[in-house]
């Protein structure tokens, strides 16, 4: 990505998604592997890193997804700890459960089917 960024003369914001709940139907990396890729993304060119996303497992309860938003949070503020420019995005939360993400510190939310409807299929 950075590379292909640089030969078209762009930037590309970025974030990071962790599998919190280690569900293997779902992307994101393990939140063991976050320095590295961190280390990793601050070498780039092109890319600017803005900060983390996750996705909990679906609960209609949406307290039951706060454990998830909340841990999230935190690892965004250990990563900060040590950095000269600090990571000011969260992207968590969706319809169900956004309200909760907001309390945790969501800066960014995915509300598609508050305002589209549930998919077909």
């Amino acid at each position: 990505l950075d590379r292909i960024c640089q030969d078209l003369g762009r930037k590309l914001r970025v974030y990071i998604q962790l599998n919190l709940a280690g569900e293997s139907q779902k992307s994101g990396i393990d939140p063991q592997e976050l320095p590295e890729l961190v280390d990793s993304l601050d070498t780039t060119e092109a890319l600017k890193l803005e900060g983390l996303m996750t996705i909990p497992p679906y609960d209609e309860n949406p307290e039951n997804t706060r454990p998830y938003f909340r841990r999230l949070r935190e690892i965004l503020e250990e990563i900060n700890r040590g950095r000269q420019q600090p990571l000011t995005e969260l992207s968590m939360g969706m319809s169900h459960d956004f309200e909760v993400a907001i309390e945790e510190g969501a800066t960014m939310i995915r509300v598609g089917t508050a305002i589209f409807g549930q998919r077909a299929g």
